[in-house]
């Protein structure tokens, strides 16, 4: 308060004056000089009121405190100080008229583009508000049964409202759905895009093991660590413990025969090959109770799809391409135990067949094509011309797969409830399925069905994975190549509801041996493994419009596969 006084007393004890073209402060001394818009090229000082000081009443403060940001400004010719403002305002106003020309033509200019690209220029015309959940709403209720699930939110705007702009949409869709047979391409052709692993791995496996084995000449010594360059090692830490142990004892598993050393690779006698989110882990956790059963030392090493390429994650880029051996060291824990049976005495002596088998469980498998476009020739209007399927029948024409479904519209939401980091509702989800439906369609317009759902950039734009449940579209490409008796489909639903039966099917599947009633028993009673989060269950299931909208584009894709495996299970009418 003493500094702000000092101020008052100091400011009180200055002429002030201020010329009223520029309020630019003028102290007694100055002579007015440095105001640009009053000393112009036709400035007259007669003419001048400031110059001649006719127009200027000195204001005096007394001793009473005032504000010091006040300016008080006293005119006598109010057409003078106007002619100031009305300059300096004249400047601002072309200044104003100029920028909003230009951004009116930039604004045009990027409408007219967005128009001819199909770009989602304009704001989504849905709205979005809240609606109860109702587990009794089934897929075919009406528009108007639904409206009767209905609560206003506060901001009283429905999602109904929704539906039948979003109708137009999969009515586009559909119009544009066709299911046509792939060209399967030669095994020379193959053989030209990955000739190193065609070197690596034989034509023919050893004859008395059941599952796809040979023997490959070690050159290392005992001073060369195997599994040095192993990208899984190299790249994941939790693995190092894995290989850490592999490395003590890799040189008691290798064969020796005529001063050379051998070591015995493997490759899967069975793939559990999709989908995510579709209870893959559960079956995995199951199956590899079976004392016949193995499995990589990584659950999903996604090396078919992804680290042949050099992706770890899409997001980071490509890093150097995982070879083939990086692959099959994942399978030596298993071979170990395999070489085991096979060099024991019984096999020796009275020909035992090894009847262990191996099994990989990436869920990315069956779907996962991204990478193509990076690494094969484009020239097929936008499908790929290799995909995943061609390279493993080439190498494992016997290869077993197993595919576990769900319905593909459970399947979405459980698929965004875990991969969304945050911010999560089912509002939030409605809002990402209705963007997803529109990139999709935009795709479809000009692009094949197969196009689309090999279409790394549209897979990538959309929201939510709308792609991975189109289980048909994959099925046909995987039946082009294998057989249908080497394909067992499976639903969550009826694996959920009677584990027994479904295992059942699986061991007979894969001709595994006879198990104890304790051994069925761990296998069948164990609890389920990766279910939805607690965090994620409160969040309550979708919205009812939503439910309908994802049913109705996912219901011509549902009724091909029932068609294709003949059994309308497929169709999921009831979940």
């Amino acid at each position: 308060m003493a500094v702000l006084g000092s101020l008052i007393q100091e400011f009180n004890s200055i002429n002030m004056r201020y010329c009223i073209n520029c309020c630019i402060h003028l102290l007694p001394n100055d002579l007015h000089r440095q105001c640009f818009r009053c000393r112009g090229p036709n400035h007259n000082n007669q003419k001048c009121p400031v110059c001649k000081e006719e127009s200027k009443i000195p204001l005096y403060t007394d001793s009473k405190q005032m504000k010091l940001l006040a300016v008080l400004e006293v005119r006598t010719d109010h057409s003078e100080s106007w002619n100031g403002v009305f300059c300096l305002r004249k400047g601002k106003l072309c200044s104003l008229i100029f920028g909003l020309i230009i951004m009116t033509l930039v604004m045009a200019s990027y409408i007219l583009t967005g128009a001819k690209h199909g770009l989602l220029l304009i704001p989504s015309p849905f709205h979005y508000g809240a609606f109860t959940s109702n587990p009794s709403l089934m897929d075919n209720e009406s528009l108007s049964d639904m409206k009767d699930h209905y609560q206003p939110s506060k901001m009283n705007i429905s999602y109904v409202k929704d539906y039948p702009s979003i109708k137009l949409i999969i009515d586009t869709i559909t119009s544009k759905i066709e299911f046509v047979t792939r060209q399967r391409p030669d095994s020379e052709e193959l053989r030209k895009q990955e000739p190193h692993m065609f070197s690596v791995i034989p034509n023919k496996f050893l004859p008395n093991s059941k599952n796809p084995c040979w023997y490959e000449e070690y050159r290392g010594n005992t001073t060369t660590d195997p599994y040095a360059t192993n990208s899984y090692a190299l790249y994941s830490k939790r693995f190092r413990t894995i290989f850490d142990y592999l490395r003590k004892v890799f040189w008691n598993h290798l064969y020796h025969y005529k001063d050379k050393h051998y070591r015995l690779r493997c490759l899967p006698h069975f793939y559990i090959i999709g989908q995510p989110k579709c209870g893959t882990t559960d079956l995995y956790d199951r199956l590899r109770l079976h004392p016949d059963v193995r499995f990589s030392a990584i659950k999903e090493p996604h090396w078919w799809t992804r680290k042949r390429f050099g992706i770890i994650r899409l997001r980071d880029g490509f890093h150097d391409r995982y070879p083939v051996e990086d692959y099959l060291d994942l399978f030596d824990l298993a071979a170990h135990q395999i070489q085991g049976v096979l060099q024991s005495e019984a096999a020796k002596e009275h020909g035992k067949m090894n009847n262990i088998v191996i099994g990989e469980a990436s869920a990315s498998t069956m779907w996962d094509n991204n990478a193509w476009i990076f690494f094969y020739d484009n020239s097929t209007e936008g499908e790929p011309p290799f995909l995943i399927q061609d390279f493993i029948h080439a190498f494992q024409p016997n290869a077993k797969l197993i595919i576990m479904l769900r319905d593909p519209v459970e399947r979405l939401y459980s698929d965004y409830l875990y991969f969304a980091s945050a911010n999560k509702s089912v509002e939030d989800f409605h809002e990402k399925v209705a963007e997803s439906l529109q990139l999709f369609e935009n795709c479809m317009l000009d692009y094949s069905l197969r196009a689309c759902v090999y279409n790394n950039t549209l897979n990538n734009a959309m929201p939510v994975r709308l792609q991975v449940g189109l289980y048909v579209v994959y099925l046909l490409d995987w039946l082009t190549v294998f057989n249908k008796e080497q394909i067992l489909v499976l639903r969550l639903e009826d694996h959920a509801s009677n584990v027994k039966y479904t295992m059942h099917m699986v061991f007979q599947f894969l001709d595994l041996g006879p198990l104890s009633e304790k051994q069925e028993a761990l296998i069948t009673k164990s609890p389920a493994s990766n279910t939805r989060r607690p965090e994620d269950r409160s969040l309550g299931p979708m919205l009812p419009t939503t439910k309908a909208i994802l049913r109705d584009f996912y219901r011509p894709f549902n009724t091909k596969l029932a068609q294709v495996l003949f059994d309308d299970a497929f169709l999921w009418k009831r979940t």
